[in-house]
């Protein structure tokens, strides 16, 4: 094997290879039976997903994560976009190339008590995955064995513990482990994990990323890390994209992204984010602590230009009318790029032109 490849369940794949992608995914709902309105959910989205990595989608609620992992489970059918696997254009809805689809990309809900069937035990659920994705082995020995080398996997062991309980007989990080067990039997390549912490007790939501994390590096996922709370992202996200009003406003490594925000609205989700060093006397930045920061628009009839602009305290004259391309951030290095006029070089040297 070469640099960067290694061996997985018996196959050699590529770190860093490209699983899944997005190109200007767009997803508009319409209102009322007439149609004549929409709710622009998603718009001109843009993402890779690639093997060994976790990239994290990042926004207050509201604001379109959701509705970017369904599009990519190929739950909802797309108003605009591509969707590609492995560089092939993939549109399903159901039947046999869905379940094909299915048994490559993965989802995990953030209710895993919603997601579980209460009326079914643990063993059903995962039996049933196992044999919809031809992984149940041979006889009932075969069976089995898998269904405890999958609980194994989630750090739930033994595995007759579990198998005959009902999922209210669980904790909550429990039930999210069965449910991440149940994704796991599909043996997929991308795992798309939305909110997979937001419904647990705080004290649990480090054990379910850290096994998350786990995973990811022995089975080599390619992860979409949805989640509204961006200082988890850092802590455990390669890449961060960060969302509003159904737009991507930023994007690059986790580092630079969390520790120097460009993006106005970015910088708002992390001052208002808790810190332990604004407990002793840190205060927010001068632009954040004083403004009104509003509320996130309509959907339904969206602000032209930045959809933020409303909002944002640093907004100029163009900011109400023409949508912001992506810009590289300044001496970043790291593809750090941010959508907004700031980076726009003939913008930055306007200091009159503040609204």
């Amino acid at each position: 094997m070469t640099a960067g490849q290694t061996a997985t369940e018996g196959q050699t794949v590529t770190v860093g290879q490209t699983v899944l992608e997005a190109d200007g995914l767009t997803k508009h709902f319409p209102v009322g039976r007439r149609g004549g309105r929409v709710v622009h959910a998603v718009d001109d989205v843009t993402l890779t997903l690639r093997r060994g990595r976790v990239t994290a989608l990042v926004g207050e609620s509201g604001s379109g994560k959701s509705t970017v992992a369904r599009l990519l489970a190929q739950l909802y059918p797309r108003t605009g976009g591509d969707i590609r696997l492995h560089g092939e254009s993939v549109t399903v809805r159901r039947g046999r190339r869905f379940r094909a689809y299915a048994r490559r990309v993965q989802m995990i809900f953030q209710d895993p008590f919603a997601s579980l069937n209460p009326t079914h035990t643990i063993r059903y659920h995962l039996t049933r995955a196992l044999r919809i994705h031809g992984n149940a082995g041979e006889g009932r020995a075969g069976l089995e064995q898998a269904l405890t080398e999958l609980l194994g996997k989630v750090s739930l062991t033994p595995a007759e513990r579990y198998l005959d309980k009902y999922p209210h007989e669980l904790s909550g990080g429990q039930r999210q482990r069965v449910a991440i067990a149940r994704a796991l039997a599909a043996d997929p390549e991308a795992l798309l994990a939305d909110e997979p912490v937001s419904m647990l007790d705080v004290s649990i939501r480090l054990g379910v990323l850290n096994l998350l994390a786990e995973l990811k590096e022995r089975l080599h996922l390619a992860v979409l890390y949805i989640t509204h709370d961006i200082a988890s992202a850092r802590y455990f996200a390669d890449d961060t994209l960060v969302m509003y009003a159904g737009r991507m406003v930023e994007g690059g490594d986790s580092e630079s992204v969390t520790q120097h925000p460009a993006h106005p609205y970015t910088r708002l989700l992390i001052a208002s984010a808790p810190d332990p060093d604004r407990i002793l006397g840190e205060v927010l930045p001068e632009e954040l602590n004083d403004e009104d920061t509003g509320e996130p628009p309509s959907l339904i009839a969206p602000p032209s230009g930045c959809r933020f602009h409303p909002r944002c305290p640093a907004a100029m004259e163009r900011c109400h009318d023409e949508l912001p391309p992506r810009f590289d951030v300044p001496d970043s290095g790291t593809g750090h790029w941010a959508a907004c006029w700031l980076y726009a070089e003939p913008a930055a040297g306007k200091e009159g032109d503040a609204a």
